[in-house]
């Protein structure tokens, strides 16, 4: 996604299914490889590249499988925003495009801050966020920074896991599932049932939702898409319900997560 929005995706040789679930463009012509999970180096060897992207989670074989194709490798850990606009700039300057890199950290920046401004003086709603169920694990410090531009309080410390429990005593407004690699098939009304959290605030008010997990998961430009999603669950009345948001209740879309981009 990050190479699409600097204008470089001509330059993608390979890429896992996960890279084409963000940007179906993706798929065209390349070659589909495991992802940064179950990496192998016959497949990275196989599309003849010069350079290997890859972001966490990845495991410590994958790393020696990508090491071991013998093409450079770009390993991405970010935490933060600032963290993704710099490594959006370091893509873009390693594709010889550092000036588009930073046009689009601006404009990822400047459609925070409207959403932000927008949101302002709204009542600050209780959010918690998790980007895995067993054990449940709460979101990336990225996605309590879009919670609080949304108009939210992200409650709970950023990517540490938790206990059903502690959300139990915590009784947010609104509960967000947004798990890895299961893009928007969160069965909501089991993780309800299966917590007891049938008295919970989020869950009277119908607060309740799942989140298309590359839409917050990736850091990538498509966060945007994410934090207007957020937006519509944090304060449905004054923001429309957009695509990969499902309430509970609805019925669920098959979708997946991003892996690598091999260029």
């Amino acid at each position: 996604m990050i190479l699409q929005a600097i204008g470089q995706l001509d330059r993608v040789v390979a890429c896992t299914r996960y890279c084409v679930d963000v940007c179906p463009e993706a798929a065209s012509g390349r070659i589909i490889v495991d992802d940064s999970w179950s990496a192998d180096a016959g497949q990275i060897r196989a599309a003849k590249t010069d350079l290997v992207i890859a972001a966490v989670p990845y495991r410590e074989n994958s790393v020696t499988e990508i090491l071991k194709a013998g093409a450079r490798f770009f390993g991405l850990a970010p935490r933060t925003l600032a963290d993704i606009y710099t490594d959006i700039a370091s893509i873009a300057g390693i594709v010889g495009v550092p000036d588009r890199g930073q046009q689009v950290c601006d404009q990822m920046a400047a459609a925070i801050n409207e959403v932000r401004g927008q949101t302002s003086s709204l009542p600050r709603r209780r959010v918690f966020c998790e980007e895995w169920g067993k054990p449940l694990i709460s979101s990336q410090a990225w996605v309590a920074e879009l919670v609080e531009a949304a108009g939210g309080e992200f409650i709970g410390p950023p990517g540490k896991q938790t206990t059903s429990g502690w959300v139990f005593e915590a009784n947010p407004d609104v509960i967000i599932a947004a798990w890895c690699g299961a893009g928007d098939r969160v069965p909501l009304e089991k993780i309800i049932r299966d917590r007891q959290w049938a008295n919970l605030a989020a869950v009277q008010s119908g607060r309740v939702y799942c989140l298309r997990d590359e839409l917050l998961n990736t850091p990538a430009p498509t966060l945007i898409q994410g934090l207007h999603a957020l937006a519509a669950a944090i304060h449905p009345e004054h923001f429309p319900r957009v695509h990969g948001l499902r309430a509970l209740g609805d019925v669920s879309r098959e979708t997946r997560s991003p892996g690598e981009a091999v260029v």
